[in-house]
């Protein structure tokens, strides 16, 4: 249990900031679910629609530090290579 007030006040930033953290990477995997379903589908146009908003929140979350930077450019050179296959 944290005794001291600097304890005490890391226990309520780090709610804060998981809170903070786990809605950004929902985000982030919304999107990519997105880009997902319209490969999946086979529509290119929806695809690379979806693939046009999924790369600034992967690199949004890697600039806040949720997303490392080898994770966010492998799951965009994976959905990138679907997309060019699907045409």
């Amino acid at each position: 249990m944290a005794n001291t007030p600097q304890a005490k006040k890391r226990i309520r930033r780090n709610a804060r900031r998981a809170a903070i953290n786990g809605n950004r990477i929902s985000r982030i995997r919304t999107y990519v679910k997105k880009a997902e379903a319209a490969i999946a589908a086979g529509d290119k146009e929806a695809a690379t629609v979806a693939m046009a908003q999924v790369q600034p929140e992967l690199a949004r979350g890697v600039a806040k530090g949720v997303v490392h930077k080898n994770t966010a450019s492998r799951k965009f050179s994976r959905l990138t290579k679907a997309v060019a296959a699907l045409g």
